[in-house]
């Protein structure tokens, strides 16, 4: 992690962000809950009219209707209302970056171009203000990622780190995560011939062979790391400890090339992610596509090869100039009628509130409502390996539970009730602390 030193009003503004921290969230601790009378959406199969939902001990222990309820249990009436398992955000920068215009206090990426050792874990923030202000609305799990500060910008080098999931209420990263490592993260070089210049504020342009040989070096070094990570398994398998040296970075790498954990592969234009699926394949890795906004252009592609994909969000620009206005509205729903497997994200921290809302443009251009349920439920598990745990409702799955009174995808539905691996957690946030605060002002004599 990076070690800052703080000037006067670099000090200042680091206390002013750590007051800005201070956690908003609380649980009822409780070992059994019963939530009865609502419409259950349990994502493994049809909806259940006036079910219940028994939890005990942090998992679900039963799912049906006219279930007895156990004698200790607490019950929530959720008549009227609906439950679905909470959703799921896997590409994020939560705990990672708090204000992005104060320095001490982002930590999305290190020195150097390549830091597999790295985990996203170890710089979480458990009591960032965005946790409570993105659990508010229905989020109740994320994947904290690496070296990936925006859409437009890739920063932390090619490999970025280890991504680590956890659950949005918690003191200590030990109470949130899930799973400290679920892949390792790579931004997938591009040839870009134009880039932006912030000393002139404009465009320069590069001649492609410099540009294709900056590429290549990238991609043959990235290999020699694989390489490297081979040979140091084979050593520290077969050798003795005492005749090779350890080292954390091969270390790190040797689950990839033993395809035990994927390689979370960010990539947009069509290129460059033909190169990256190409690479991955030759190397034997597990590969996860993350971003693919031209990933409608190589659907085939990545269905013969058996890709899954985790979704920029819907509501941003095209990618070229001449790419339809709506593509990023309609690309879902083609991956779909495509068979591709694919989860929608956030890309970032001040908008994974919004997660919902993005499939839910999706649906309104094509997307089965189903579909983008499990897009921001389930999908996301399946893909990173967590859906023994996570994403529908099921006995023996945590109990992370979201109540509404509609349609969550809905911008005007609201989250009645919220569980945390079994917990009744509280919604409370900065945002509507300070809502309340500005509607009671009082008001202007006339």
């Amino acid at each position: 992690m990076k070690i800052l030193k703080l000037s006067s009003r670099g000090a200042m503004a680091l206390v002013l962000a750590a007051s800005l921290t201070i956690p908003a969230w609380s649980q009822t601790t409780s070992s059994a809950y019963a939530i009865k009378g609502g419409k259950v959406f349990t994502l493994a199969g049809p909806a259940i009219e006036n079910g219940t939902v028994i939890i005990r001990d942090g998992k679900i222990a039963a799912v049906g209707a006219n279930i007895a309820i156990p004698s200790d249990a607490q019950v929530i009436d959720a008549t009227g209302l609906e439950v679905y398992p909470g959703m799921f955000d896997p590409i994020t920068q939560i705990g990672l970056n708090e204000v992005s215009a104060v320095n001490a206090t982002v930590d999305v990426s290190e020195l150097g171009d390549y830091n597999p050792e790295l985990v996203a874990a170890t710089a979480v923030n458990p009591a960032s203000a965005h946790i409570p202000v993105t659990r508010a609305n229905g989020i109740t799990s994320v994947i904290a990622v690496p070296g990936s500060t925006s859409l437009d910008l890739q920063s932390g080098g090619l490999i970025a780190g280890q991504a680590s999931a956890f659950n949005l209420a918690g003191w200590t990263m030990d109470e949130m995560q899930i799973n400290r490592s679920v892949a390792m993260v790579i931004n997938w070089p591009s040839i870009q011939t134009a880039t932006f210049d912030f000393a002139s504020f404009s465009v320069k342009e590069k001649p492609y062979a410099d540009v294709k040989k900056e590429y290549d070096k990238s991609v043959n070094t990235l290999s020699d790391w694989l390489d490297r990570a081979r040979h140091y398994a084979q050593a520290k398998e077969k050798g003795s400890p005492t005749l090779y040296e350890r080292d954390l970075k091969l270390e790190a790498l040797v689950p990839v090339v033993e395809r035990k954990l994927p390689v979370l592969v960010i990539a947009d234009q069509e290129r460059d992610i033909r190169n990256a699926v190409e690479f991955c394949t030759k190397q034997n890795l597990k590969m996860i596509l993350g971003s693919g906004a031209e990933a409608w252009k190589v659907k085939d592609l990545l269905k013969d090869k058996k890709i899954p994909l985790v979704l920029a969000p819907t509501n941003r620009l095209p990618e070229q100039e001449d790419t339809p206005y709506d593509k990023p509205y309609t690309e879902p729903s083609e991956l779909f009628a495509a068979g591709i497997p694919f989860a929608f994200s956030s890309f970032g921290t001040a908008f994974s509130r919004r997660l919902p809302q993005y499939a839910g443009t999706a649906v309104a251009y094509g997307l089965p409502h189903d579909e983008a349920l499990k897009a921001v439920m389930l999908n996301a598990a399946q893909i990173f390996g967590l859906a023994d745990q996570l994403g529908s409702l099921e006995p023996g799955k945590l109990a992370n539970i979201i109540v509404t009174n509609g349609d969550p995808l809905e911008l005007q539905t609201q989250v009645r009730y919220l569980f945390i691996k079994g917990q009744l957690t509280s919604t409370d946030n900065k945002h509507r602390d300070l809502y309340e605060q500005y509607r009671k002002r009082p008001q202007p004599a006339h």
